[in-house]
């Protein structure tokens, strides 16, 4: 496994972390009742992929307090406990910003403040090493009921808790571009985080914004859904498409109803052709493909189990992506 530096820190993280994501089970929004988990997960079985992650070289682990709302951050925890893994060994990284509770806006700093604590008593640390505001959107209702910029007062919270001992680097996920260009001043993170995948990369691709922006302020980039939940694989049947259980977020996606999977399959067909037909083969590409762009430091897919675990650490033993072969992935999904 290799390991890259994260931001302008000291921190080592392996080019291939694991997402928690999947960990937290079923789970739906408070806000509007949409699904934004996954189809549960057996426990056993995580605890099988989370070894295969720790003897492959895996250190990164990426969560939040939404996943599951705290499931996902204590599995993970009982998981290092059980396989015997030395407190401060792995780089353990999590987020706030979409579990609210009871605060009217989850950027309150209060609120920022007892989640942080939370999540430090889920995942059993004195610290978190990587901690995320979750999203970009930082107006949000203020206890008057009117419209309130927490942006500034966030910020501060977040450089308190890193002069306290409590967080080590700081960490910005969004989902646009306009997100990204308004916090990363004010915030000063180390690290971005955001999709990216041969589908989707314009937030890693050479020349954007984005990457023009990493270059000025020293920032790195944690790639999530590098295998685009499964669709880069080929593993969904446009004829018998993907049933998924309640509270799965990816009942939502219309890219994994029929007619776009069907349109899908004569480019998956191409990759296949290129780099081979079968899911380690394709999860090694999907994966080489992001680590291939400057200030990628790491790509998190997620997983179920030992198998999808043992897909995804692949790419840690494969060459890296030649620039044609990166070219070819591009034009293919352009």
């Amino acid at each position: 496994m290799n390991f890259r530096t994260l931001g302008r820190t000291n921190i080592r993280v392996s080019e291939i972390g694991f997402g928690c994501w999947t960990m937290g089970g079923p789970n739906w929004s408070t806000g509007n009742g949409q699904p934004i988990g996954w189809a549960d997960v057996d426990e056993g079985e995580v605890l099988a992929g989370v070894k295969v992650g720790l003897d492959a070289g895996v250190n990164h682990w990426d969560n939040a307090d939404i996943y599951g709302n705290g499931r996902a951050e204590r599995l993970l925890a009982q998981c290092f406990r059980k396989l015997g893994v030395k407190p401060g060994s792995q780089v353990i990284a999590t987020k706030v910003g979409h579990f609210k509770g009871t605060a009217p806006y989850a950027y309150e700093p209060r609120h920022i403040r007892n989640q942080c604590e939370q999540s430090l008593r889920n995942l059993g640390v004195d610290h978190i090493d990587i901690y995320y505001f979750h999203h970009g959107t930082y107006v949000g209702p203020g206890y008057d009921g009117q419209p309130h910029d927490y942006l500034h007062e966030a910020a501060a919270t977040m450089h308190a808790l890193v002069k306290e001992g409590k967080v080590r680097a700081i960490g910005q996920s969004a989902y646009t571009e306009e997100d990204f260009e308004r916090a990363i001043p004010v915030l000063k993170p180390d690290v971005l985080q955001n999709k990216a995948n041969m589908r989707y990369d314009q937030f890693i691709r050479p020349g954007g914004r984005i990457a023009a922006l990493m270059k000025q302020h020293g920032c790195t980039f944690v790639a999530f859904g590098p295998l685009d939940q499964g669709i880069l694989l080929d593993k969904f049947d446009p004829d018998n498409p993907p049933k998924f259980a309640e509270g799965d977020y990816r009942n939502s996606r219309e890219d994994m109803l029929p007619d776009a999977l069907r349109e899908l399959k004569p480019k998956l067909a191409k990759l296949k052709e290129r780099f081979g037909p079968t899911t380690e083969a394709l999860s090694s590409a999907a994966c080489r493909f992001v680590l291939a762009h400057d200030h990628v430091c790491s790509t998190i897919p997620g997983f179920r189990n030992a198998r999808q675990a043992s897909c995804n650490v692949r790419a840690a033993s494969d060459p890296a992506m030649s620039e044609a072969d990166v070219d070819f992935c591009r034009r293919l999904f352009a």
